[in-house]
């Protein structure tokens, strides 16, 4: 597998010997410090879990001045106006250009940190939700488990053959009621296309936004105490 984009991230070693590895990607215009916080308050077991959270490969304007990461582009304007005049957005035959290569590249990044996949635990946010779903799908062995926190449901034709040889496992799905940047119903999409193949999914749906509230992380964590560890 080649490795075309060069894969930097933040790492946190656990005190102890790894057992475990989550990596969390996050969305556009973020970088890789935006999740970080979160090995703070995500209950996996802190003595033996390496926490990674890439940086977006491409460097985007976020304002006068500023500039954020991500991992493709994404027509902001035409994000802006669908959120203003309730325009459906169609998320499900949305393939990045450079896809395939951000994959490869990602996949052999994980594979050379010498963990089993089932050992390895994936998640993000918005943008970085779609990758780690696109990653998940494409691994060579399962992960261990997929969070999914205000995703989409993108590169239907490929997942759907994707996931036919992927084993059953547990997912976890978050997502605002009133998210104005990716719309609620891409939850409901994503929970329909996991338990069409018999995967277990825990779908929480909040009062809020295009954001990780509490009750999230306190849903998540219980998602991972009884389903994954």
């Amino acid at each position: 597998m080649k490795n075309l984009f060069k894969i930097q991230a933040l790492e946190d070693l656990p005190n102890g010997e790894s057992k475990y590895l989550f990596i969390l990607f996050h969305g556009y215009g973020a970088d890789a410090y935006d999740l970080r916080s979160l090995n703070e308050v995500i209950q996996m077991p802190p003595q033996s879990t390496q926490w990674a959270f890439p940086q977006g490969i491409l460097k985007v304007p976020i304002g006068p001045g500023w500039q954020g990461h991500a991992w493709w582009p994404i027509d902001m304007a035409a994000l802006e106006r669908a959120a203003q005049t309730g325009e459906d957005r169609q998320f499900s035959n949305l393939i990045p250009n450079n896809m395939e290569a951000l994959r490869n590249s990602l996949l052999t990044w994980i594979e050379d940190k010498k963990f089993n996949w089932s050992q390895v635990m994936l998640g993000g946010f918005s943008q970085g939700a779609m990758l780690a779903t696109d990653l998940f799908l494409h691994a060579k062995e399962n992960p261990m488990g997929l969070v999914i926190l205000s995703g989409a449901l993108i590169n239907k034709s490929q997942w759907e053959d994707k996931i036919l040889s992927r084993p059953h496992r547990n997912v976890f799905i978050s997502h605002g009621k009133q998210d104005p940047i990716i719309p609620c119903r891409e939850a409901d999409k994503l929970e329909s296309f996991f338990l069409k193949h018999q995967y277990k999914v825990s779908k929480v749906l909040f009062d809020g936004q295009h954001e990780i509230p509490p009750l999230v992380i306190n849903k998540l964590n219980h998602w991972i105490k009884t389903e994954i560890i």
